[in-house]
C-alpha cells in the first residue's frame, strides 16, 4: 500500500523496497546514459507515465532499473505521484518483484484511473483510449509495445469490477478494449460489453469476442475446424485432478485421448508457469503435492516435433484477419517460450526463423490460409495472436490464442538483424488497422 512508501515505521519502507529492488552500485557509463535519460524524459514529460515499452525495452537489455525505481520511490514519498507510482509498478515486475508491484500498482489505481502515456511525437494524428484492468503484463494487451514512437496519443484508463468506465472520459477517435480474457477479469469484460454497446466513438476488440479465448472455449470453437489440430482441454476442479491421479477414474473421462502423457497447468497460468506434461498419475501426485490451485485446465499433449526431432513453435498475430509472424522459436524441448539461448547458440536455427519471416506470407500463412480464415470467424477481433505450430501431417496445432500475447522489437539487433523489418512490417499493420477504423481520418498519417 502506499503506507508502505510513506511511513517510516511500516513493515515495508522505502529502503525495504531498495532493498529488495537489490541495487547495484556499479554502472557502466552507457547504462546510466540510457537511464538518465529516461529519467530526464519523465521530468519534462509532467503528467504522462513512461510506461512498458521503455521500461520493457531496457529490461531486454539487461538494464538495472533500480535507479529510475528509487527515483520513483522518492516522488511518491514526497508527491504522492500515481505516475511514479504506475511506473514503479512496472519496473517491479520487470524485477521480478510480482507481489510488491501489484501492491504499488493498485495503490497507483487508488490515486487515479487515467494516465497518459508519455510521447515525443511532434504532430499527434490518433487519440487511442485503451481500457486495462489491474494485474501482471498478462492482464492485458501490451499495446504499447505496438505504438512505440508513432503519432497515437495514448490515454490509459483502468476498470476493475468495483471502478466501471467512467462517464466523463478523455477526449479520443477510437476505444480499444486492452483487457485480457481471464476468470478475474470475466465480470469486467462483461460490464464492458454493456458498456460499450452504445458507445459514441469506434471501438476494437470486442470483450465478448475476448471471453471466447478462454482454454477450454476456445478449443470447442476451433477444433472442429478443417485443417486444425488443437489439444482438447477440459477445465476441472481439483479433486478431478487428485482421482486421476489416484487412479481413480481413466484419463478417458476426462479426455479423449485416454492416455498420459497430459498438459496440466492452473486455471488462469500462463507463459508455463506450473505447467507440466505429466507421464503418468504418479507424477500428477508430485504434482498436486506441491501446487495449491482449486481448478486446472488439461489437455492432449500433441508430439508437434519436426522429422530433425526439434520443436518448432511460432507466434502469429492477425490484425483484421490477415497473419503476420512474430517469431519461431527452435528447441529441443517441447515447451517452447522463445528458447534465446539455444537460437544464440544456433545461427542455423536463427537463419531458419529469418527464411520463416522472409516466406511467410507464400509459406506458412499459404498452407494454412484457410484454417486462419475460419479461425478469424469464430473469434472476430480486430487483433489477437496465436501460439502454433505445425504437424508433421501438416495440420495447424494451436496452443492458444490470446489478445495479450507479448508482441515486441526488443531483440538484439547484432544477434537478430532480420527481426526488426519483420516487427516493423507488424506494427505498420497494426497502426494502419487502427486509422482505418475511424472514419474521415486521412490513411496517410498512419505511415507518418
Amino acid at each position: 500500500m502506499i503506507s508502505w512508501l510513506l511511513e517510516a515505521d511500516t513493515r515495508h519502507t522505502a529502503s525495504s523496497i531498495r532493498s529488495a529492488l537489490s541495487l547495484r552500485t556499479t554502472k557502466s557509463p552507457q547504462e546510466w546514459s540510457l537511464l538518465s535519460t529516461l529519467a530526464e524524459s519523465i521530468s519534462q514529460e509532467t503528467g504522462g507515465i513512461v510506461g512498458l515499452a521503455p521500461l520493457l525495452k531496457q529490461a531486454f537489455r539487461g538494464m538495472d532499473l533500480s535507479p529510475l525505481a528509487q527515483r520513483w520511490i522518492e516522488r511518491a514519498r514526497t508527491a504522492r505521484d500515481s505516475n511514479a507510482l504506475l511506473d514503479l509498478s512496472i519496473a517491479l515486475e520487470l524485477q521480478r518483484k510480482p507481489e510488491i508491484a501489484r501492491a504499488i500498482q493498485g495503490d497507483a489505481l487508488k490515486q487515479a484511473q487515467r494516465f497518459r502515456v508519455s510521447s515525443t511525437a511532434p504532430d499527434i494524428a490518433l487519440k487511442l483510449l485503451v481500457v486495462k484492468a489491474p494485474g501482471d503484463l498478462s492482464a492485458n494487451t501490451p499495446i504499447e509495445c505496438l505504438l512505440e514512437n508513432t503519432n497515437v496519443a495514448i490515454e490509459l484508463i483502468y476498470v476493475s469490477s468495483t471502478v466501471p468506465l467512467p462517464e466523463i472520459v478523455p477526449e479520443h477517435d477510437l476505444l480499444f478494449v486492452a483487457v485480457a480474457e481471464s476468470d478475474e477479469n470475466r465480470e469486467i469484460l462483461e460490464a464492458l460489453e454493456l458498456r460499450l454497446a452504445s458507445w459514441p466513438r469506434p471501438h476494437l476488440n470486442a470483450p465478448r469476442e475476448i471471453l471466447k479465448m478462454e482454454r477450454d472455449r476456445a478449443c470447442a470453437l476451433l477444433a472442429p475446424i478443417a485443417g486444425i489440430a488443437m489439444p482438447q482441454t477440459r477445465r476441472i476442479a481439483r479433486q478431478a485432478l487428485e482421482q486421476l491421479a489416484t487412479g481413480a477414474i481413466p484419463v478417458d473421462e476426462l479426455l479423449p485421448s485416454g492416455q498420459f502423457p497430459i498438459i496440466t497447468r492452473p486455471v488462469d497460468s500462463h507463459a508455463g508457469r506450473e505447467l507440466i506434461k505429466a507421464e503418468s498419475a504418479t507424477e500428477l501426485l508430485d504434482y498436486l503435492a506441491e501446487n495449491t490451485a482449486a481448478e486446472f485446465f488439461i489437455s492432449q499433449f500433441i508430439d508437434y516435433s519436426s522429422a530433425d526431432g526439434l520443436f518448432r513453435k511460432s507466434r502469429v498475430v492477425l490484425v483484421r484477419g490477415t497473419p503476420f509472424l512474430c517469431h519461431m522459436g527452435i528447441s529441443e524441448h517441447w515447451m517452447v517460450h522463445y528458447p534465446y539461448a539455444e537460437m544464440i547458440a544456433h545461427p542455423e536455427r536463427r537463419e531458419e526463423e529469418m527464411r520463416a519471416m522472409e516466406g511467410f506470407d507464400v509459406g506458412f500463412a499459404h498452407r494454412h490460409r484457410q484454417a486462419l480464415a475460419a479461425l478469424a470467424e469464430q473469434i472476430d477481433l480486430e487483433y489477437f495472436g496465436l501460439d502454433c505450430a505445425e504437424s508433421r501431417d501438416g495440420h495447424l496445432v494451436i496452443f492458444e490464442v490470446a489478445s495479450a500475447m507479448l508482441v515486441h522489437a526488443m531483440d538484439n539487433p547484432e544477434i537478430f538483424p532480420y527481426k526488426a523489418t519483420q516487427m516493423r512490417t507488424v506494427f505498420d499493420a497494426f497502426r494502419a488497422m487502427l486509422f482505418g477504423s475511424v472514419p474521415g481520418l486521412p490513411k496517410a498519417s498512419a505511415n507518418a
